[in-house]
Protein backbone atom coordinates (compact mmCIF):
# COMPACT_ATOMS: atom_id res chain seq x y z
CA UNK A 1 0.00 0.00 0.00
CA UNK A 2 2.58 2.55 0.97
CA UNK A 3 4.85 1.70 -2.38
CA UNK A 4 1.38 2.40 -4.54
CA UNK A 5 0.78 5.67 -2.43
CA UNK A 6 4.60 6.48 -3.33
CA UNK A 7 4.28 5.91 -6.70
CA UNK A 8 1.22 7.67 -6.84
CA UNK A 9 2.74 10.50 -5.53
CA UNK A 10 6.13 10.60 -8.12
CA UNK A 11 3.37 10.26 -11.11
CA UNK A 12 1.70 13.32 -9.63
CA UNK A 13 5.11 14.94 -9.76
CA UNK A 14 5.94 13.89 -13.01
CA UNK A 15 2.73 15.19 -14.58
CA UNK A 16 3.05 18.59 -12.61
CA UNK A 17 6.61 19.12 -13.70
CA UNK A 18 6.84 18.16 -17.44
CA UNK A 19 4.52 20.19 -19.04
CA UNK A 20 6.24 23.09 -17.11
CA UNK A 21 9.62 21.55 -18.97
CA UNK A 22 8.22 20.32 -22.24
CA UNK A 23 5.80 23.10 -23.04
CA UNK A 24 7.12 26.78 -23.92
CA UNK A 25 4.87 29.65 -25.54
CA UNK A 26 7.19 32.60 -27.31
CA UNK A 27 5.25 36.02 -28.36
CA UNK A 28 5.72 37.11 -31.41
CA UNK A 29 9.36 39.14 -31.20
CA UNK A 30 10.88 36.03 -30.24
CA UNK A 31 12.71 32.86 -31.81
CA UNK A 32 13.56 29.85 -29.84
CA UNK A 33 17.08 27.91 -30.72
CA UNK A 34 16.91 24.35 -29.81
CA UNK A 35 19.45 21.83 -28.83
CA UNK A 36 18.68 18.25 -28.82
CA UNK A 37 21.46 16.10 -27.26
CA UNK A 38 24.03 19.19 -27.90
CA UNK A 39 23.19 19.53 -31.64
CA UNK A 40 21.22 22.52 -32.86
CA UNK A 41 17.88 22.34 -34.66
CA UNK A 42 15.54 24.37 -36.41
CA UNK A 43 15.01 28.37 -34.93
CA UNK A 44 10.87 27.90 -33.47
CA UNK A 45 8.31 30.08 -32.78
CA UNK A 46 6.78 32.27 -32.08
CA UNK A 47 3.82 30.67 -30.14
CA UNK A 48 3.39 26.93 -29.28
CA UNK A 49 7.22 25.04 -28.92
CA UNK A 50 7.60 21.43 -27.59
CA UNK A 51 10.10 20.21 -25.95
CA UNK A 52 11.85 16.80 -25.12
CA UNK A 53 12.35 16.99 -21.53
CA UNK A 54 15.79 16.60 -20.20
CA UNK A 55 16.97 15.90 -24.29
CA UNK A 56 15.95 19.56 -25.27
CA UNK A 57 17.38 22.55 -23.93
CA UNK A 58 15.81 25.96 -25.37
CA UNK A 59 17.75 29.48 -26.30
CA UNK A 60 15.38 32.33 -26.08
CA UNK A 61 16.36 35.37 -28.24
CA UNK A 62 14.54 38.99 -29.01
CA UNK A 63 14.09 40.28 -32.43
CA UNK A 64 13.30 43.70 -31.09
CA UNK A 65 15.80 46.94 -31.39
CA UNK A 66 17.66 46.98 -28.86
CA UNK A 67 19.36 50.16 -27.82
CA UNK A 68 23.03 50.14 -26.72
CA UNK A 69 24.31 52.96 -24.90
CA UNK A 70 28.10 53.55 -25.46
CA UNK A 71 29.93 54.01 -22.43
CA UNK A 72 31.72 57.52 -22.18
CA UNK A 73 35.17 56.99 -24.21
CA UNK A 74 38.55 59.35 -23.86
CA UNK A 75 39.91 59.70 -27.92
CA UNK A 76 42.74 61.84 -29.19
CA UNK A 77 41.54 63.40 -32.23
CA UNK A 78 44.02 63.47 -35.21
CA UNK A 79 45.26 67.10 -34.49
CA UNK A 80 46.13 65.86 -30.51
CA UNK A 81 42.97 66.98 -28.73
CA UNK A 82 41.92 65.23 -25.94
CA UNK A 83 38.26 64.77 -26.03
CA UNK A 84 35.29 62.69 -24.03
CA UNK A 85 32.94 61.25 -26.48
CA UNK A 86 29.31 59.00 -25.67
CA UNK A 87 26.91 57.74 -28.13
CA UNK A 88 24.13 55.60 -28.90
CA UNK A 89 23.91 52.39 -30.97
CA UNK A 90 20.80 50.99 -32.28
CA UNK A 91 21.09 47.28 -33.56
CA UNK A 92 18.89 44.07 -34.06
CA UNK A 93 18.79 40.16 -34.22
CA UNK A 94 18.24 39.18 -37.69
CA UNK A 95 19.48 34.95 -37.54
CA UNK A 96 18.76 34.08 -34.19
CA UNK A 97 20.64 30.48 -34.89
CA UNK A 98 24.44 32.74 -35.77
CA UNK A 99 23.51 35.06 -32.53
CA UNK A 100 23.70 31.97 -30.45
CA UNK A 101 25.95 29.51 -32.23
CA UNK A 102 28.43 32.07 -33.37
CA UNK A 103 29.18 33.90 -30.36
CA UNK A 104 29.03 33.39 -26.53
CA UNK A 105 26.69 36.82 -25.92
CA UNK A 106 25.98 39.17 -29.06
CA UNK A 107 25.18 41.87 -26.78
CA UNK A 108 28.02 41.84 -24.94
CA UNK A 109 30.51 41.60 -27.95
CA UNK A 110 28.53 43.96 -29.67
CA UNK A 111 29.19 46.67 -26.89
CA UNK A 112 32.49 45.91 -27.16
CA UNK A 113 32.92 46.21 -30.61
CA UNK A 114 31.31 49.63 -30.29
CA UNK A 115 33.58 50.94 -28.21
CA UNK A 116 36.64 50.00 -29.98
CA UNK A 117 35.01 50.92 -32.91
CA UNK A 118 34.18 54.64 -31.69
CA UNK A 119 37.71 55.14 -30.22
CA UNK A 120 39.43 54.50 -33.34
CA UNK A 121 37.39 56.01 -35.82
CA UNK A 122 37.06 58.68 -34.29
CA UNK A 123 40.41 59.16 -33.36
CA UNK A 124 40.98 59.84 -36.88
CA UNK A 125 38.98 62.66 -37.11
CA UNK A 126 40.12 66.21 -36.58
CA UNK A 127 38.38 68.21 -33.88
CA UNK A 128 36.28 70.47 -36.40
CA UNK A 129 35.32 67.38 -38.03
CA UNK A 130 33.94 65.91 -35.17
CA UNK A 131 31.90 68.65 -34.28
CA UNK A 132 30.89 69.69 -37.40
CA UNK A 133 30.46 66.75 -39.38
CA UNK A 134 29.28 64.36 -37.43
CA UNK A 135 26.45 62.63 -39.77
CA UNK A 136 29.25 61.40 -41.70
CA UNK A 137 31.11 60.19 -38.47
CA UNK A 138 27.79 58.00 -38.11
CA UNK A 139 27.74 56.48 -41.40
CA UNK A 140 31.47 55.47 -40.97
CA UNK A 141 30.74 53.97 -37.18
CA UNK A 142 27.76 52.69 -38.30
CA UNK A 143 29.29 50.73 -41.75
CA UNK A 144 32.19 49.58 -39.74
CA UNK A 145 30.54 48.18 -36.73
CA UNK A 146 27.86 46.32 -39.12
CA UNK A 147 30.42 44.78 -40.85
CA UNK A 148 32.50 43.77 -37.91
CA UNK A 149 28.71 42.30 -35.82
CA UNK A 150 27.23 40.54 -39.03
CA UNK A 151 29.01 37.01 -38.92
CA UNK A 152 26.50 37.10 -35.73
CA UNK A 153 23.45 37.74 -37.19
CA UNK A 154 23.31 41.06 -35.75
CA UNK A 155 22.46 44.05 -37.78
CA UNK A 156 23.62 47.45 -36.81
CA UNK A 157 20.81 50.27 -37.72
CA UNK A 158 21.76 52.89 -36.61
CA UNK A 159 25.07 54.96 -34.41
CA UNK A 160 24.59 57.87 -33.17
CA UNK A 161 27.09 60.70 -31.35
CA UNK A 162 25.65 61.74 -28.35
CA UNK A 163 27.80 64.42 -26.64
CA UNK A 164 31.41 65.64 -27.53
CA UNK A 165 33.00 67.12 -24.40
CA UNK A 166 36.46 68.95 -24.89
CA UNK A 167 38.53 70.40 -22.08
CA UNK A 168 37.63 74.44 -20.82
CA UNK A 169 40.71 75.80 -21.85
CA UNK A 170 40.25 74.81 -25.48
CA UNK A 171 36.82 75.54 -25.20
CA UNK A 172 38.23 79.24 -24.89
CA UNK A 173 40.32 79.11 -27.59
CA UNK A 174 37.64 77.74 -30.01
CA UNK A 175 35.06 80.91 -28.67
CA UNK A 176 38.19 83.19 -29.28
CA UNK A 177 38.59 81.43 -33.08
CA UNK A 178 34.93 81.97 -33.65
CA UNK A 179 35.24 85.63 -32.79
CA UNK A 180 37.43 86.47 -34.95
CA UNK A 181 36.40 84.54 -37.84
CA UNK A 182 33.38 86.96 -37.27
CA UNK A 183 34.89 89.99 -37.15
CA UNK A 184 36.40 88.66 -40.34
CA UNK A 185 33.53 88.48 -41.81
CA UNK A 186 32.17 91.96 -41.00
CA UNK A 187 35.30 93.09 -42.29
CA UNK A 188 34.45 91.54 -45.83
CA UNK A 189 31.10 92.56 -45.73
CA UNK A 190 31.61 96.12 -45.48
CA UNK A 191 34.43 96.40 -48.02
CA UNK A 192 32.02 95.04 -50.16
CA UNK A 193 29.84 97.27 -49.17
CA UNK A 194 32.34 100.28 -49.98
CA UNK A 195 33.10 98.64 -53.09
CA UNK A 196 30.08 98.71 -54.07
CA UNK A 197 28.71 102.02 -53.05
CA UNK A 198 32.52 103.55 -54.91
CA UNK A 199 31.11 101.90 -57.91
CA UNK A 200 27.75 103.16 -57.77
CA UNK A 201 28.80 106.67 -56.96
CA UNK A 202 31.01 106.60 -60.07
CA UNK A 203 27.98 105.63 -62.62
CA UNK A 204 26.48 108.51 -60.92
CA UNK A 205 29.35 110.78 -61.51
CA UNK A 206 29.44 109.54 -64.89
CA UNK A 207 25.81 110.52 -65.39
CA UNK A 208 25.89 114.12 -63.91
CA UNK A 209 29.08 114.75 -66.07
CA UNK A 210 26.63 114.86 -69.39
CA UNK A 211 24.68 116.99 -67.72
CA UNK A 212 25.16 119.98 -65.46
CA UNK A 213 22.08 120.57 -65.02
CA UNK A 214 21.30 117.62 -62.92
CA UNK A 215 24.65 118.82 -60.84
CA UNK A 216 22.55 122.31 -59.95
CA UNK A 217 19.19 119.80 -58.60
CA UNK A 218 21.30 117.41 -57.01
CA UNK A 219 22.45 120.64 -54.79
CA UNK A 220 19.36 122.01 -54.47
CA UNK A 221 17.78 118.48 -53.64
CA UNK A 222 20.61 118.69 -50.65
CA UNK A 223 19.71 122.24 -49.46
CA UNK A 224 16.21 121.14 -49.08
CA UNK A 225 16.94 118.09 -47.51
CA UNK A 226 19.34 119.88 -45.25
CA UNK A 227 16.69 122.69 -44.34
CA UNK A 228 14.41 120.33 -43.15
CA UNK A 229 15.89 120.86 -39.78
CA UNK A 230 15.25 123.93 -37.74
CA UNK A 231 18.94 123.54 -36.08
CA UNK A 232 20.74 123.33 -39.04
CA UNK A 233 22.50 126.57 -40.52
CA UNK A 234 22.53 126.74 -44.64
CA UNK A 235 25.69 128.53 -46.15
CA UNK A 236 25.45 128.84 -49.61
CA UNK A 237 28.09 129.42 -51.92
CA UNK A 238 27.94 131.83 -54.91
CA UNK A 239 29.64 131.30 -58.01
CA UNK A 240 32.17 133.76 -58.99
CA UNK A 241 31.12 134.52 -62.37
CA UNK A 242 27.58 135.76 -60.56
CA UNK A 243 29.64 138.46 -58.34
CA UNK A 244 32.32 139.27 -60.71
CA UNK A 245 30.44 142.81 -62.22
CA UNK A 246 29.58 143.75 -58.81
CA UNK A 247 33.01 143.80 -57.35
CA UNK A 248 34.09 145.14 -60.77
CA UNK A 249 31.55 148.62 -60.24
CA UNK A 250 33.31 148.89 -56.90
CA UNK A 251 36.01 151.84 -56.73
CA UNK A 252 39.14 150.43 -55.63
CA UNK A 253 41.23 151.33 -52.46
CA UNK A 254 43.46 153.00 -54.48
CA UNK A 255 40.67 155.27 -56.35
CA UNK A 256 39.42 156.12 -52.88
CA UNK A 257 42.82 157.53 -51.53
CA UNK A 258 43.26 159.23 -54.82
CA UNK A 259 39.76 160.68 -54.79
CA UNK A 260 40.20 162.10 -50.80
CA UNK A 261 43.82 163.51 -52.12
CA UNK A 262 42.82 165.80 -55.09
CA UNK A 263 39.43 166.83 -53.16
CA UNK A 264 41.89 168.34 -50.50
CA UNK A 265 44.39 169.86 -52.94
CA UNK A 266 41.43 171.37 -54.51
CA UNK A 267 39.98 172.87 -51.58
CA UNK A 268 43.85 174.97 -50.59
CA UNK A 269 44.23 178.15 -51.86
Amino acid sequence: MTVLLTLLVVLALLALIIPGTAIRVLREYERAVVFRLGRAQDVKGPGLVLLIPVVDRMVRVGLRTVTLKIPVQEIITRDNVPAKVTAVAYFRVLDADRAVIEVEDFLAATTQIAQTTLRSVLGKAELDTLLADRDRLNEDLQKVIDQQTEPWGVKVTTVEIKDVEIPERMQRAIARQAEAERERRAKIINAEAEYQASAKLADAAEIISRNPTTLQLRYLQTLREVGGDANSTVVVPLPLDLIRPLLGAQPTAADVVDGQAFSGSSNTP
